[in-house]
């Protein structure tokens, strides 16, 4: 890093930062702090890295409702700016909510991101995240579209990280995620419980990569656990609004996968949509490997009209 020049006109180190992006996962919902916002994992987390306590500056620059687009076309500028020696790319959940979904454009933008801040000398932090309709309780037609989406999602995230030497936490295997206590109100932002816990699992990572940490974050709770009256107040104030964003945006294709679902079900051939969203995610990182080639199964899918709603 550049040193900074002081008032005096000498230089000092620059500061030791870590930059956060991403979605509101990252921004900390969940995880409330007095006074209004948020504080959430990353900030967490920063306290604990480096030589000494308080030695790593963070820079949260996520935002809730980003996508993987977003955070690379947004969020990634800014963050290479800063000259982190920490980033975390923790994004793709949103993107499997939406109508659009499209898992090559999620693989490019995080290969993109994650490829530009290791290039910087960063030490990139990634995430697979549990799937959206599991942790809403949707029924199974509905459900097993999203969880095809957020799989081939964490399949990419995976081998983007793998392909780049970041470090990868597997957030979705962790038996703490099936815990309803680590959860807020909305079910798909952690509580402080789960805000705790995921700081203490990268914490675990880097270190395991023989990154200088300090002592783990701690699991004593600052504030109190989600309550059952807490998320009817959630759904009745802002619940409301989201579930309504949310149908405005993906329902109508949701429902035509939700038959698609059925269909296949009553057939016993329900394995072809795993196997083809499968393939999808595999497409889509050897377009990573290959960009030419990658351009031209692209285009010819869009020829063939392959459905970016595909399951």
């Amino acid at each position: 890093m550049v040193p900074e020049q002081t008032p005096g006109g000498g230089r000092f180190p620059a500061p030791v930062r870590f930059v956060a992006l991403g979605d509101s996962l990252t921004e900390g919902l969940g995880d409330p702090i007095p006074g209004g916002g948020w504080r959430g994992w990353a900030a967490l987390l920063a306290g604990t890295l480096g030589e000494r306590p308080g030695g790593v500056e963070l820079v949260n620059l996520a935002r809730s409702g980003a996508l993987a687009a977003e955070l690379a076309e947004r969020q990634l500028p800014a963050a290479r700016a800063l000259g982190p020696r920490f980033a975390s790319l923790v994004v793709g959940a949103n993107d499997t909510l939406r109508a659009a979904f499209a898992i090559e454009r999620v693989a490019d933008a995080l290969d993109r991101a994650h490829g530009a801040l290791s290039a910087d000398g960063a030490v990139v932090l990634t995430a697979c995240l549990p799937d959206p309709g599991r942790m809403l309780g949707l029924p199974p037609p509905l459900a097993r579209p999203l969880a095809r989406r957020m799989r081939a999602v964490n399949t990419v995230v995976h081998a983007v990280s793998a392909r780049h030497q970041g470090v990868h936490l597997h957030l979705a295997e962790h038996p703490w995620v099936a815990e309803r206590a680590s959860w807020s109100v909305d079910r798909l932002h952690p509580s402080e419980r789960g805000h705790r816990l995921l700081a203490r699992g990268f914490h675990a990572a880097l270190a395991a990569a023989g990154l200088p940490v300090g002592p783990a974050p701690a699991l004593t709770l600052d504030g109190p656990p989600p309550t059952r009256a807490g998320s009817v107040r959630w759904m009745a104030t802002r619940g409301t609004r989201w579930v309504a964003d949310r149908c405005t945006d993906l329902l109508p294709g949701l429902l035509g996968l939700a038959l698609q679902e059925c269909r296949y079900g009553l057939a016993g051939s329900g394995r072809l949509l795993d196997a083809a969203a499968d393939r999808a995610a595999q497409a889509a990182l050897a377009a990573l490997a290959d960009p030419d080639g990658g351009r031209a199964r692209k285009a010819a899918a869009t020829t063939k009209g392959a459905a970016t709603m595909a399951g």
